[in-house]
């Protein structure tokens, strides 16, 4: 079976790779074909070894038998309104074209009351598979039926690397208050006096350039490569993160994390983990010790993530009919 991957893939952003690429290896080694829609599908083509087109084809909508919408945070309209009607209009193109469509392992929000109506409107008798625990109860409370998985880069496999205690990986975001950037900054600061070696990470080249300056005292990295942050994530003996796939690579490797959340689902991971987070603009001073004394997420709750997401496969594929679909909170071992 030709399964196609609608997201935010081909931009250079690693945490939208990391997804691409943990969800083409599952459909890969489960016998399918893999075709992505991508800003560059050459590239895409390229790096994860399948077949893509055009995002903005919509004949290329045709090539599939199923369409996965996802994962990642595509429904939404904080970024814009046209980010979102552009993905239900994926989806709404692929149904008009009789293909089946499975929202894929997405969180949900944060949405204007346009938004929601946009979405209850476009899922309706759509199968939806959410990601997180505060998407699967906002899809609820919206009237809708989702099933709950997990972001599916939690199934990449880490390098075999020599873990360095002492190495903290800081990942900022462009786009967020100056001061929370400041706070992580500072965070930075007393790791190093506290003997630690710090490497500010950044994921997505080119839009995260802006806080290069801030950090310019510091050893600095980009990468859009979801390998180089996984293996990356799996030598440092510690993570802390704006970004979601930096705590979800963290997670995969086994590396301890804690997060500076700007957005709702980074918090969302952290709880459903049990990991140490603040808020914007944070603590640099609570959140350097959490680096510093080991504040550990909960690894019996990243194993129940990581077996959402195998099964969310298996929901999305039709291949395992009997396993139950994960709902709320006491099933799903989180």
């Amino acid at each position: 079976m030709v399964v196609g991957v609608a997201g935010y893939y081909g931009f250079k952003n690693a945490g939208d790779e990391a997804i691409l690429e943990a969800i083409a290896r599952e459909l890969k080694a489960r016998g399918h074909q893999v075709l992505a829609l991508s800003g560059d599908p050459k590239q895409t083509a390229k790096e994860h070894g399948i077949r893509a087109a055009h995002r903005l084809n919509p004949l290329a909508l045709l090539q599939a038998d199923l369409w996965l919408l996802g994962g990642g945070g595509l429904l939404q309209d904080a970024t814009s309104s046209l980010s979102l009607l552009y993905y239900l209009s994926v989806l709404r193109t692929a149904r008009f074209f009789r293909r089946r469509v499975v929202v894929f392992n997405q969180s949900l929000g944060p949405l204007t009351p346009w938004g929601e109506k946009q979405v209850k409107r476009a899922l309706r008798g759509v199968p939806i598979i959410l990601r997180d625990q505060d998407s699967w109860e906002y899809a609820k409370n919206l009237g809708l039926s989702p099933a709950l998985g997990a972001d599916p880069a939690l199934l990449l496999t880490p390098p075999p690397v020599k873990r360095e205690e002492d190495l903290v990986l800081v990942i900022p975001r462009a786009g967020v208050d100056q001061e929370a950037l400041t706070n992580l900054y500072i965070t930075a600061n007393h790791l190093v006096h506290e003997g630690r070696r710090v490497l500010v990470l950044l994921l997505q080249p080119g839009y995260d350039d802006e806080v290069i300056e801030i950090f310019r005292l510091h050893r600095v990295e980009k990468t859009a490569d979801p390998r180089r942050v996984l293996y990356l994530a799996a030598q440092a003996g510690y993570v802390i993160s704006m970004r979601l796939h930096g705590l979800i690579l963290a997670a995969a490797a086994g590396t301890p994390f804690a997060a500076l959340s700007y957005d709702p689902k980074v918090a969302a991971f952290a709880k459903e983990t049990g990991a140490y987070y603040q808020e914007l603009p944070g603590d640099p001073i609570k959140l350097s010790k959490a680096a510093m004394y080991g504040r550990y997420p909960d690894w019996e709750k990243v194993a129940a993530l990581k077996e959402r997401a195998r099964q969310s496969f298996d929901l999305a594929l039709g291949e395992a009919s009997l396993v139950k679909k994960t709902h709320g909170r006491g099933s799903s071992g989180s």
